[in-house]
């Protein structure tokens, strides 16, 4: 292929290399310059464009890219139309994305014009998503290197090829310890169910039990009998060895322990066994948790047919360290006796749902609404109590005055809730292990429902955010660990941190609560009424 810069009238039949702009003139780059072409940059008074030529022996970019996309292609793989020297692969069903990692290697070394990418290896795909491009470099390349990566793909044939899931049927066995709610057991198999999905597996049966080797042993050749075609064990307590409750009842029901524990972060406690040569997994505790998890690598590709041995899980170490656990307890040395747990009360807004005067100003039993939500947080175990102002700042700390608590001033308050939430945090204590958020217009939420929020906060039990529920609604206040405050001083607009909530699920711990405090503001003028009939 001729590659340089020529004269418009000498680049007849070439490929503009480069996209030309110049006095309402446009050429793109890899145009096919013909004479209207060659006319319309002489009139834009362009001298000179760079082009590529294709010589005897030269194949296009598009036709290079579409053959050896076609070579490589296996099973389950769709070859799309090359364009701009691309040709894209795509899953013609749901699967495991399974690649040749060494033809694949050869591919890209047989000359640099072919490049050949695709997804990780063992991706969980979906019909329709791409899973792999084919791109020549320059607008050709030459007929000997194309005929060679012909050749490996031929030989290598495929390269790629999705792997159906083949099992339908999966069984769950969950035991359990004091301490182990139905409510945490029944979260797990919803968000089981939700993995199993974009499969077609679902579980056809479920047994929860005692944390007790003979129970257990039952359970699995129970499932078995079932019809089960894999078996997913949820130990109420972690795998700790070998010998442990659930290897030992994978034995005695006469299987065969694959590997105990994985490079995979987290993920780090799984068991993978055969069991009457069907796969069963004991599963680590992060598999509670919807988040990508050591968990789900090994349970794809076992719902996919592919086997799992020790040599793969010791492989996967290598892009093992998937995220950074939220629950996971801080260093042993860091580990406080006595957590130190601020508040924050929010009374920076404007009332603009009261259509009049400022709500936190009203007077309910003889105190400004403002003054009740201070005082309760005072009376609490947080220390220090931080008040966020902003609309009528002075008349705000006027009508909290003689308190002792610390005033923080957002003067962006009319631009939503997530400045004063900046603010308020910007505020605390660098020892501050974590704060309680308070709506300055709830005046029924006493000290007594808030040092509850704060009792239940425990990291080392994954309690990281803490917050009252009522018949299975959830509430404020919310107390939130230190560990949340980058997630917080990130929000924008009027939104509170409700999708982090969402988002951070394993972290959160719920705390039955009776009577309506939690649940109860004063949005309105009718709202505030009730307020002040309520009795105090």
């Amino acid at each position: 292929m001729k590659f340089g810069p020529v004269a418009p009238d000498s680049a007849l039949g070439a490929t503009a290399v480069h996209s030309i702009r110049k006095d309402g003139f446009v050429l793109k780059k890899g145009t096919r310059i013909g004479a209207t072409e060659v006319a319309a940059m002489q009139a834009a008074g362009i001298s000179e464009i760079v082009v590529a030529r294709l010589e005897s022996g030269d194949v296009t970019e598009d036709e290079a890219a579409g053959q050896i996309a076609c070579a490589i292609a296996g099973e389950g793989v769709k070859v799309d139309t090359s364009f701009t020297g691309r040709c894209n692969l795509f899953a013609a069903h749901s699967g495991i994305l399974v690649v040749d990692r060494v033809a694949i290697d050869a591919l890209n070394r047989v000359d640099e014009a072919i490049t050949f990418a695709t997804l990780p290896e063992f991706k969980p795909v979906v019909e329709g998503e791409m899973i792999a491009t084919v791109k020549i470099i320059p607008f050709a390349v030459g007929r000997d290197p194309l005929e060679r990566a012909l050749s490996l793909a031929a030989r290598a044939k495929p390269l790629v090829r999705i792997q159906p899931y083949g099992i339908r049927k999966v069984g769950v066995v969950s035991t359990r310890l004091p301490g182990l709610s139905d409510k945490v057991i029944d979260k797990t198999i919803r968000i089981t169910e939700d993995r199993l999905v974009p499969t077609g597996a679902r579980i056809v049966a479920e047994r929860r039990i005692a944390h007790e080797q003979d129970a257990l042993t039952h359970a699995i050749e129970d499932l078995r009998k079932e019809g089960a075609e894999l078996v997913v064990v949820f130990g109420a307590s972690a795998i700790a060895d070998r010998r442990d409750v659930i290897p030992a009842a994978v034995e005695a029901a006469g299987g065969r322990i694959e590997h105990f524990g994985m490079p995979v972060d987290p993920g780090n406690l799984m068991l993978i066994a055969d069991v009457g040569g069907k796969p069963l997994i004991g599963a680590p505790g992060c598999a509670r948790s919807p988040k990508e998890n050591g968990f789900d690598w090994v349970l794809m590709r076992l719902l996919a047919g592919i086997p799992v041995s020790r040599e793969d899980v010791t492989g996967m170490g290598v892009g093992g360290l998937l995220m950074e656990i939220v629950t996971r307890p801080q260093p042993r040395a860091e580990v406080k006796e006595g957590r130190r747990i601020a508040a924050i009360v929010l009374a920076a807004g404007r009332s603009t749902r009261m259509g009049g005067p400022n709500k936190l100003l009203a007077d309910i039993h003889g105190k400004p609404m403002v003054r009740i939500a201070a005082e309760q947080a005072l009376a609490s175990q947080a220390r220090p109590v931080v008040v966020v102002t902003g609309h009528q700042r002075e008349e705000v700390e006027a009508a909290l005055k003689g308190l002792a608590v610390t005033f923080a001033h957002n003067a962006e308050f009319a631009d939503g809730l997530s400045t004063s939430l900046r603010v308020g945090i910007a505020a605390l204590p660098a020892d501050a292990d974590g704060a309680v958020i308070l709506l300055s217009d709830m005046p029924q939420v006493q000290n007594t429902l808030i040092d509850r929020v704060i009792d239940a906060f425990d990291p080392e039990k994954s309690a990281l955010i803490v917050m009252p529920v009522i018949a299975g609604q959830r509430g404020n206040p919310v107390l939130w660990s230190r560990r949340f405050f980058p997630e917080l001083m990130a929000l924008q607009g009027d939104v509170g941190a409700r999708h982090l909530i969402a988002r951070f699920g394993e972290a959160v711990h719920e705390v039955p609560v009776e009577g309506q405090a939690a649940l109860t503001d004063v949005d309105t003028p009718e709202a505030l009424a009730q307020a002040r009939t309520a009795r105090p």
